[in-house]
């Protein structure tokens, strides 16, 4: 035996991935990554901002708050700057309850008089406290002798609402920071417990697409397409593909040519692109079972539907047209055959019982019977002919005829039967002729006064023809069975499938706008009646329309 081809959609140590269920993985960690780092970035920026916001609201609200307190602007006015003043002991004295990192109260000129640091008190402030003495609020991030804080300044107003100095207070910037710093552990720890949901979800969804795609690498679902789609365009045989919901997902050159349909069916419902019928049936599953004729036109199918795992389904179909045919002529032919071995026996028995006359020197009587002999089978030939006068249908009830006969039938044109010379389809005629005929004489043989008529009327271009039996007849109940593919009541022949006669009888029929019927005789039996309304072609001016 030889090695299995090796193959190479194994994992690879080195470079890209090639099988769909790592690069699928790899791809939404990835994103998955991306997006998290992304949205924390955008997440922290703002933060920092609002946390900014927040210390220097907060350092304005304190400094709002100094500035309200009613000794401060008296004592800015009534005394000198001093560590162990009260402007000192009241800034002092709030920022140690507010926790800012200092409270500074200035006069007009900018000189301190509270600081954090006591020697600082008498010295002008180091940043510029022009907005807030000119009567403004100011809230800003600087830096000073202490360091960069979030600042909040507001003027200090005395009586009759006059500007006496300003206050300025700072929140140490290290602690803004710190919460800042506090709040990233946290939001790692989200952002981290998100990454791992999603790459857990990643995972699952790899995992499954792995066995959708049975592992396979893009190249080997690529080639696998490619080579699909030039099977289905090469073989002989339809294939129709539906999903769950009866569509036509596909359907290939032959599947097109063999339904008589086209690439624009793909996509459309079953009942929307084919006649409601037999055919439908089958490939939609509601008729199940294998190797399923079908009508389809013309052709004979034989369809075997299989199931898929997405609740859809494969239909191949086979065109059996020429199969049958060549079945149906088979039968002909073995039927033919017994006949000849029939009429064999008989020419024997017949040329024995002349060849016994002339040795007896009964001239006489011998003249006599080679004359009925020859006589009965003209007379049948010359009724054909007289009154059918279309060749091949009238040689086809002179064949039948001989050949019912033989199986003990006997077959006669109706009173009034009269088909001219104008037949349109002459083979297709011959078909509906010759399916109602053999299976009149399937029922009628072994019955009592075993019979069959036949009758042809034509009027203007229209003709009827009526086939009845002496057989069992036809339940009223299987009047509308009778004409599906399929349905038979005799055994099976050499080619192994019946009930395509009628089937093929109703297209016909319908094909040239007429119908086909089904109905009980009088006495028993079944009476087949055909209606072809465009059968004759029109008349010639030399005959003047007579037949």
């Amino acid at each position: 035996m030889n090695a299995p081809p090796h193959s190479d959609r194994g994992p690879r140590r080195f470079g890209w991935p090639q099988r769909v269920f790592s690069q699928v993985l790899l791809m939404q960690l990835a994103i998955i990554t991306g997006v998290t780092v992304l949205v924390t970035g955008l997440f922290l920026a703002p933060l920092s901002a609002q946390l900014d916001d927040e210390a220097m609201r907060r350092a304005l609200a304190i400094a709002q708050s100094t500035a309200a307190q009613p000794g401060i602007a008296d004592d800015l006015r009534t005394t000198e700057p001093s560590a162990l003043g009260p402007v000192q002991s009241a800034a002092e004295e709030i920022r140690r309850a507010t926790g800012a990192e200092y409270v500074v109260v200035m006069d007009r000129r900018g000189v301190r008089w509270s600081h954090p640091e006591a020697d600082r008190i008498g010295e002008v402030v180091s940043t510029d406290p022009g907005d807030a003495l000119r009567g403004r609020e100011v809230m800003e991030i600087d830096s000073g002798t202490l360091g960069r804080s979030a600042r909040g300044k507001v003027p200090l107003r005395g009586p009759g609402d006059e500007v006496v100095g300003a206050v300025s207070v700072g929140i140490e910037y290290d602690s803004v920071r710190a919460r800042l710093l506090g709040a990233i552990p946290g939001l790692l720890a989200y952002a981290g417990t998100a990454l791992a949901v999603g790459a857990l979800a990643a995972y699952l969804i790899s995992r499954r697409l792995q066995r959708q795609t049975h592992d396979l690498a893009f190249s080997d679902i690529s080639a696998l397409l490619t080579e699909r789609e030039a099977m289905l365009h090469s073989i002989r045989e339809g294939v129709v593909a539906l999903d769950g919901t009866g569509r036509i997902r596909l359907l290939n050159d032959e599947a097109q040519r063999l339904l008589g349909l086209g690439p624009e069916a793909a996509g459309r419902p079953l009942e929307e692109v084919l006649d409601p019928g037999r055919t439908v049936d089958v490939l939609a599953g509601r008729v199940v079972g294998d190797d399923l004729l079908a009508v389809q036109g013309s052709r004979v199918l034989l369809a075997n539907r299989m199931e898929t795992d997405d609740g859809g389904a494969v239909v191949t179909l086979r065109d059996r047209t020429e199969l049958e045919h060549l079945g149906r002529e088979l039968d002909s032919t073995t039927g033919l055959i017994d006949a000849l071995r029939a009429q064999d026996h008989e020419h024997a028995n017949r040329l024995h019982t002349l060849l016994g006359l002339l040795e007896l020197e009964m001239h006489e009587d011998a003249m006599e019977f080679v004359t009925e002999v020859v006589g009965v089978h003209r007379a049948t030939a010359e009724q054909v002919t007289e009154k059918v006068r279309d060749p091949l249908l009238a040689a086809l009830l002179v064949g039948k005829a001989t050949v019912a006969a033989e199986r003990g039938v006997s077959l006669r044109l109706a009173p009034g039967t009269l088909l001219p010379d104008r037949v349109v389809d002459p083979r297709g005629l011959v078909t509906v002729v010759g399916n109602l005929v053999d299976n009149a004489t399937d029922a009628a043989a072994g019955s009592q006064d075993a019979r069959i008529e036949v009758g042809l009327r034509a009027e203007g271009r229209t003709v009827e023809l009526r086939v009845r039996d002496s057989g069992p007849g036809i339940a009223p109940e299987q009047h509308a069975s009778i004409f599906t593919e399929g349905w038979s009541t005799k055994d099976l022949p050499a080619h192994g499938k019946r009930g395509l006669g009628l089937p093929l009888v109703r297209r016909l029929a319908e094909r040239q706008g007429g119908s086909v019927t089904v109905s009980g005789a009088d006495g028993g039996g079944a009476v087949f009646t055909v209606v072809l309304p465009e059968a004759l072609g029109a008349a010639s001016p030399t005959t003047g329309g007579k037949q």
